[in-house]
């Protein structure tokens, strides 16, 4: 549905994005995670057709987009990064707009409106000019304009970049809502958007493809991968004993709150062993839990070390 082959843009000596060869499949939502400055926005143009790369080429439902940009953009939702508009328009003269320049047949046209209108809850605030629109707003209209003409393929620049808490919410169900018809390419430097929305990851840094893979595999590289944490208050619980347990390679207690971590040895089960441990001790333990590695800290493995793609 997405594909990169080798593709580049350079700015004089500049490299912003370096040989990224990627691949969006069929219902899959792919996150492209990196620091900012990383190249994800200059990518997603490219791929857009709004930039043109300085070598390698990039399809979007097998269209070249170089060679066919207008079957490109016709399968493509595009939401560019702070979701560009213009501010003197009522959403409704915005959105008519578009279904003109997309050039929808009059009876698809009003039901596609109708459709999205209901869809992003904007019936209420038709008639207001996108000037006046708050931020979480004005992002319900650009993926309104986005998905207006019912493409199979979406790409969404940092599509909760700036919002609150409830705009987030609301964004992300839309969005999880969407993932189930169509294939998804989202932009982000943010982790819990990957959490929440992504079934596939691609990072990259200074413009290269470090890691293409799924959340739970970029999350078994983490050291607390296996790890069992748990909070013991007040039980003195002995770091000693901990670590006599089989397969148990270090155990960490935090100086804040006490809360214990025992780390495994790679690829060992130890939550069984730790929790007969405490039952034999008599221990009250308020909570345990099987870590299932923690993103954040491969993310700045991958993205502060230099090395190969994995």
């Amino acid at each position: 549905m997405i594909e990169t082959d080798r593709l580049t843009r350079c700015y004089g000596p500049l490299t912003a994005v370096d040989a990224l060869s990627l691949r969006a499949e069929p219902g899959q939502v792919l996150g492209l995670l990196g620091p900012n400055g990383a190249g994800k926005s200059t990518a997603m143009r490219m791929i857009a057709g709004f930039l043109t790369p300085t070598s390698g080429t990039a399809w979007v439902c097998g269209h070249d987009v170089r060679k066919e940009p207008l079957a490109a953009k016709r399968a493509l939702g595009y939401l560019p990064e702070g979701a560009p508009s213009y501010g003197e328009m009522t959403i409704r003269e915005f959105l008519v707009f578009m279904v003109r320049v997309r050039g929808l047949e009059r009876d698809v046209a009003f039901r596609r409106f109708d459709e999205v209108v209901m869809r992003l809850e904007l019936d209420e605030v038709l008639d207001q000019t996108i000037g006046t629109l708050s931020k979480g707003l004005r992002r319900r209209v650009g993926l309104a304009q986005a998905i207006l003409h019912d493409p199979p393929v979406l790409m969404l620049d940092e599509p909760t970049d700036g919002l609150d808490p409830n705009q987030k919410h609301s964004v992300r169900m839309l969005i999880d809502a969407m993932a189930r018809e169509r294939t998804i390419l989202i932009s982000t430097h943010l982790l819990e958007e990957v959490h929440a929305l992504c079934n596939r990851v691609a990072i990259i840094a200074n413009g290269r493809l470090l890691a293409d893979a799924t959340p739970a595999e970029l999350e078994a590289r983490s050291r607390y991968h296996g790890a069992v944490s748990f909070s013991a208050p007040g039980s003195g619980v002995s770091r000693e004993m901990l670590a006599r347990i089989p397969n148990v390679s270090m155990v960490e207690v935090d100086p804040l709150d006490g809360r214990v971590t025992v780390f495994p040895r790679a690829g060992q089960p130890i939550l069984d062993d730790v929790q007969a441990l405490l039952r034999t001790q008599n221990l009250e333990v308020s909570e345990i839990q099987l870590e299932r590695g923690r993103l954040d800290e491969v993310f700045r493995q991958i993205t502060t070390q230099r090395g190969g793609q994995a």
